[in-house]
Order: structure tokens, then sequence, then C-alpha cells
């Protein structure tokens, strides 16, 4: 499998980091969370004025729907064209090793490890990659301990989770 090597990956962060500061201004830091609510609004045909985080969020919503499109298109265009690598697959091979075959047992796990992840992101003032890409960027210090947080969790969590032991 072919493979862009990280530091291309900096690079390109940097350049959509660069890119949305200075056409948006650091106003809008980039995150997605915020969709969710402002699309949520547009569906069920909220009244901004009844529910004003509706009102609060209009801007940065509408440009975070194009960002988060974007990413699903950039990703599908980079692991079909560039990486080759595109499959489809509800149980990454990891899981199969050393968990279980279940899908169901897949989607339960991921929904609440995500769900757990987002309140810790929400109680330090932002959404994950909000945190991650612009909050990191910036030296926010809510982003520092956040992203410290995640770094020992996730490593804490792979240990007991998975119980590494080669077979």
């Amino acid at each position: 499998m072919n493979r862009l090597p990280w530091w291309m990956g900096g690079i390109l962060m940097s350049g959509l980091l660069l890119l949305t500061f200075s056409i948006f201004g650091a106003d809008r830091p980039i995150g997605a969370s915020t969709y969710v609510p402002y699309f949520s609004g547009i569906i069920f045909d909220l009244d901004p004025e009844k529910y004003s985080y509706l009102k609060h969020i209009e801007n940065s919503g509408a440009w975070e729907g194009v960002m988060l499109f974007g990413a699903l298109v950039g990703g599908f265009v980079t692991s079909v064209f560039i990486t080759k690598s595109f499959r489809f697959s509800l149980i990454p091979t990891g899981w199969k090793k050393y968990k279980n075959n279940s899908v169901l047992s897949r989607l339960l796990w991921s929904f609440f490890a995500g769900f757990i992840m987002i309140i810790g992101a929400r109680l330090a003032g932002g959404c994950t990659s909000g945190h991650f890409m612009s909050g990191m960027s910036q030296m926010a210090i809510s982003s520092m301990i956040f992203g410290g947080v995640v770094l020992v969790v996730v490593i804490v969590t792979g240990r007991l989770f998975y119980n590494v032991k080669e077979k």
C-alpha cells in the first residue's frame, strides 16, 4: 500500500490552515461539530430566533459543511488515485485480529468511543478536529491539554482494549 509521507501531511495541513485563516480570518477556526446543529436546523426548519445557538453558528456552520464535503472527496480521491488503498470495510483488520468479526460490536464500540471523545472535546470548549487542527496551531492551552489527554488515553486504552499479545 502506498502512503503519503508524514511530512507531506504536515505541509498539506499547514497549507490548509494558512488558506483557511487568510481567507476566512482568524475568527473562524477549523472545526466540524458546529455543522451538525447547523445542518439539523436546515433539515428540521428550526427558527434561529427561537433557537439562539443556531443564530450564533450561522456563519461558521455554513462553511464547515463545505469543508467536511471537501474532506470526504479529498480522502476518496487520495485513496483511489494517489495511494491506491481504497477499500470499504465495516471491520478493520486490527479489530478482526484482536477483537471479533461482529459488525454490531464494532459499531457499538465506535459510537461509545466517539461519544466519550466528543464529550471531552466539548468540555474543553471545542470539537475534536477544532482542537487538533486550529487550537494546536494557535497554541491554545485548552487544545494542548485536550491533545495531551487524548494521546495518553489512546495509548492506555489501546493497551487495555486490544490486550496485545502476539499469537
